[in-house]
């Protein structure tokens, strides 16, 4: 089984761009191409938060529009601290399994290999994320209804330290309660997030956590305290998780444009040897 995990997409109006430098448009719609492209085809798209850049009616629909261009498989998504939870909702209606009407987006995908959990971290109005009571327990039920199932859970905000200290501080502000629920349940594999828009990895409670590159501008690798942070000029990118009941889950980091080979090994000339 492969899922294909984007984040941080933060699709704009026509004609608008990100940091003043970045068509996330046109990333985005390079980046639905390059999943649809993928060989085998994926079982499944995950996009972990940032779907938008101001979650308005014009991006959404731009957004579904530059999806479906592409990829008619399921996707499944869950909103981040851009994107506004009663437009994604009217909009991408279809790509958020069974939901019931309260006020969270966040719902249990039962129809793959695995269990896929999506969880709602959303603060309206803040970059940071949360998890309330109501949360918490939603998360605890889904876990214990199927407890022999290898569990992923995908959410925007990650719930750990990365070092980077400008993101760190608009990370899972109670990070402790959501690792307090994972750990009485360990069949999460794994954890996968956004939001930093930097390729990271950990544990969290016994279970592999990650956080995805982002389509959008990926921020500077700079682990120095009191930094407020810099763009860098890297390739869009996203994460590919296959699972397995042997190997259970790798992931793979993929580049949404294409670049030179590949070559066949048997091709590439020898080493010389020693003299």
């Amino acid at each position: 089984m492969l899922i294909c995990q984007l984040s941080d997409l933060h699709v704009c109006p026509p004609g608008h761009t990100v940091f003043q430098t970045v068509d996330t448009n046109a990333v985005s719609e390079r980046a639905f191409k390059a999943v649809a492209a993928f060989d085998p085809v994926p079982d499944a798209i995950v996009i972990t938060g940032d779907l938008t850049e101001d979650g308005k009616d014009e991006e959404y629909r731009l957004f579904r529009q530059l999806l479906r261009r592409h990829f008619a498989g399921p996707v499944y998504v869950i909103p981040g601290n851009h994107d506004d939870r009663g437009r994604l909702r009217e909009h991408l209606s279809d790509m958020l399994g069974s939901i019931p009407d309260g006020e969270y987006i966040q719902y249990v995908v039962e129809g793959l290999p695995i269990r896929l959990v999506m969880l709602d971290t959303l603060v309206s109005g803040a970059a940071h994320g949360a998890l309330c009571e109501e949360r918490l327990r939603f998360l605890d039920e889904a876990l214990a209804a199927e407890p022999r199932r290898p569990t992923m859970i995908a959410m925007h905000h990650p719930p750990f330290m990365s070092g980077i200290e400008h993101m760190d501080r608009i990370r899972l502000v109670n990070s402790e309660a959501f690792a307090a629920v994972v750990a009485r349940h360990p069949h999460v594999e794994r954890i996968i997030c956004g939001h930093h828009h930097r390729p990271v990895f950990t544990r969290v409670a016994g279970a592999v956590a990650s956080i995805g590159p982002p389509i959008a501008q990926p921020i500077d690798l700079d682990l120095r305290p009191r930094v407020n942070g810099a763009l860098v000029l890297e390739p869009p990118a996203f994460h590919v998780h296959r699972w397995t009941p042997d190997s259970g889950f790798v992931t793979h980091h993929a580049y949404v444009d294409s670049h030179p080979g590949p070559y066949s090994l048997v091709d590439c000339p020898s080493p010389p040897g020693p003299e």
